[in-house]
């Protein structure tokens, strides 16, 4: 029976001691990792894990599918509320770092489930956009600047609270969320004179993957990539003249 050299079971023993000195990262340790990173951006008070006892509710809150609704289905490891768009923006660069896949929501009013679930195995984050809802309407210059949580109920209501002959070509439902609707295009009754909902759009803000906003300045539809955060729309001056018999 021979022997190995000495120098022979060397490459051996390196690739042994290289192929058991890479560092190990569990689930835990990146879990961890991203809270602290969401609290050094504080925000702690507007994230939601698991263990939190609101965690449900808000995860149910806006979800109209019941399909997704089960003790099977995916779940997030954390959602967040944003008050302020900064808080977008650190949580797209805390998921981006610890890669972690992102899912954005307004009022849930998807019945696909694409803006909570995921259809892969890995851990995700909901960004819930319900809190960036608020709508400012400029009556002389005929614009409005709407959040991307408002929903197109809230944009109809406040261009009626301020003008009686101002209007927006908007969805049918109420309760459809403004940014959504205006990333699908906005198709509904009034688009065969006005145009679609996203034609009527001035200015749009965007977040992008690294965190950055991007502002359209004058060229929506140029830069369409990212969480869309807010916009600038037209309100059309509508008159309506009949006579009925």
């Amino acid at each position: 029976m021979g022997f190995l050299h000495s120098s022979s079971l060397f490459p051996f023993l390196l690739v042994f001691i290289v192929s058991f000195s890479w560092p190990i990262t569990s689930s835990a340790d990146i879990y961890g990792d991203f809270l602290h990173c969401l609290s050094s951006s504080s925000i702690s008070n507007l994230v939601y894990t698991q263990m939190n006892s609101s965690y449900s509710s808000i995860l149910e809150s806006t979800i109209h599918n019941s399909r997704f609704i089960t003790p099977t289905s995916p779940k997030p490891w954390v959602i967040v509320t944003p008050l302020h768009v900064s808080h977008v923006q650190a949580t797209i660069r805390c998921s981006k770092k610890h890669g972690l896949q992102l899912r954005t929501r307004s009022v849930g009013h998807d019945f696909e489930g694409v803006s909570y679930i995921s259809e892969s195995e890995s851990p995700f984050v909901i960004i819930d956009l319900a809190n960036l809802r608020s709508v400012q309407v400029d009556v002389e210059n005929e614009v409005a600047w709407v959040r991307s949580g408002a929903i197109m109920g809230e944009l109809y209501y406040e261009i009626a609270q301020k003008s009686g002959t101002l209007a927006f070509p908007g969805a049918l439902c109420h309760g459809v969320a403004f940014g959504r609707y205006i990333s699908g295009g906005g198709y509904r009754l009034l688009f065969r004179k006005y145009g679609l909902a996203a034609d009527n759009v001035i200015d749009a803000e965007f977040i992008d993957a690294n965190g950055r906003i991007l502002k359209t300045e004058n060229q929506w539809g140029k830069i369409c990539f990212g969480i869309f955060v807010a916009a600038v729309v037209e309100a059309l001056g509508l008159s309506f003249h009949g006579r009925l018999n």
